[in-house]
């Protein structure tokens, strides 16, 4: 174990990934050196997510395994969601933890390292300022997290909407935004470094802008990026708001040949009712309506989505329309998420009234059927040629992803032959299955039968 050395664990999303790089760099940029395997590191990080139940127990789980293997001079340090939320509880449960860090301040990540290792503290040493500030006050450290010829950058923080649900605003504090001219620095610089797709991402990237006075702030983020880096081949847009996505924005993306005609925008529900409980926009005719306008412009559009089954007071009517909504609007992704309670939510007084056994039965229908259309979907696309941009390659495939696939949550395309990993190659699209599409480079014929 040397000295200046350090092991970080990220669980959790994307947006929480962003955070863990960032430290990683501050610490990097001090000195230190990360290592693989925990028991060689001198300082032991792992960045929680807290969210939802199983999230909160597999941060719980991971920072038990690391105190039960920590080693004379090691120090172990919970950051991120579930330390915001709930610090002290988590020292209570982890013995062995030395330090908490919460998300809100993951710029003193060296701050705190340097207090733990200055000296014995019999306690753990708290970090725990309400502060939630981004921009200024990064410490310079660049707001993204490279994999691959893909990266995410983080445009904002934090979430002022009021979903009952969700406990982010509790963890994050509210939505502040990043100034528009870090984000074109950070672009140019992951453009510089063979960046081939730049994901922006936030709590609500339509939010953007708003704390800062701006009208249509992600509409203009989106204009300025494709002016500043007109050779980055793929801009993505993630966690859009219902309600709050503009006609503007829609033409920019229309328009810019840069940003792809993807939408992430999670609806989590489809009944009026539901919706209301959940404090959500409950317009669905907006939605229809919005829909259409973007399928218009841009007729490939791919449109994800998120769901929760299973919220209290959820009726056989209610989940009925959701089922009618999905089988109707047919996306191309949809995620759905049985309800879990979350304390100190503006649901919490609602309890979790709905038997497991039930929510599983909803979660199984609307999966089934989102299974066939995905399917159905996906063999649409049979005979078209995509853009697919190269990740990998195995036992003879090559690994990709077309604009129709986010990292990590949307399929992949699978390619005969040895295509080179960080291009964007054009691929003849030869099979379907569920979630992801098989095909050859366009250069290439198809195997006999194919």
């Amino acid at each position: 174990m040397k000295k200046n050395t350090f092991h970080l664990v990220s669980l959790g999303c994307a947006k929480n990934t962003v955070d863990s790089d960032s430290m990683a760099q501050l610490l990097l940029r001090d000195g230190y050196r990360a290592v693989d395997e925990p028991d060689k590191a001198a300082v032991l990080i792992v960045n929680t997510c807290g969210f939802i139940g199983p999230a909160k127990d597999e941060s719980y789980q991971v920072l038990g395994e690391l105190a039960q293997g920590k080693r004379k001079g090691q120090v172990l340090i919970a950051a991120g969601c579930l330390t915001q939320r709930y610090g002290v509880e988590v020292a209570q449960k982890v013995p062995g933890v030395d330090g908490i860090l919460g998300t809100r301040r993951w710029m003193d990540i060296l701050q705190v390292v340097a207090e733990l290792r200055s000296g014995t503290h019999p306690e753990p040493v708290y970090h725990l300022p309400e502060a939630a500030t981004v921009g200024s006050d990064e410490n310079d450290a660049l707001r993204v997290s490279v994999a691959g010829a893909s990266a995410y950058l983080k445009v904002a923080d934090g979430c002022r909407r009021p979903c009952a649900f969700c406990a982010i605003p509790l963890i994050k504090g509210t939505a502040v935004s990043r100034p528009i001219e870090a984000i074109i620095h950070e672009a140019r610089v992951l453009r510089d470094s063979g960046v081939r797709e730049l994901i922006l991402i936030a709590q609500d990237t339509t939010d953007y802008g708003h704390d800062l006075g701006m009208k249509d702030g992600l509409a203009v983020l989106l204009e300025q990026l494709t002016e500043s880096v007109p050779d980055m081949d793929w801009i993505r847009v993630m966690y859009s708001y219902p309600g709050y996505v503009t006609d503007r924005l829609i033409e920019v993306m229309a328009t810019r040949k840069q940003v792809l005609p993807y939408l992430d925008i999670p609806l989590q529900h489809a009944h009026p009712e539901t919706l209301k409980r959940m404090k959500r926009p409950s317009n669905i005719d907006w939605v229809h309506k919005t829909l259409g306008k973007m399928r218009t412009a841009m007729p490939d559009l791919a449109i994800r989505t998120t769901f929760i089954v299973g919220y209290p007071g959820e009726t056989d009517a209610e989940f009925q329309a959701l089922y009618d909504f999905v089988n109707e609007i047919r996306f191309d992704r949809v995620g759905a998420f049985q309800f879990s309670f979350e304390p100190g939510t503006t649901s919490a007084p609602l309890g979790d009234p709905i038997p497991a056994e039930v929510k599983q039965g909803r979660y199984e229908r609307l999966m089934e059927l989102q299974q066939n259309i995905s399917l159905q979907v996906n063999q649409s696309h049979v005979g078209r040629t995509l853009d697919v941009l190269v990740e990998g390659f195995d036992n003879g495939l090559s690994i990709g992803r077309s604009y129709r696939d986010a990292p990590e949550i949307d399929g992949m395309v699978f390619i005969e032959g040895k295509a080179k990993v960080g291009e964007i190659v054009p691929v003849r699209i030869t099979g379907a299955m569920t979630y992801d599409l098989t095909g050859v480079l366009a250069n290439k014929k198809a195997p006999s039968g194919a």
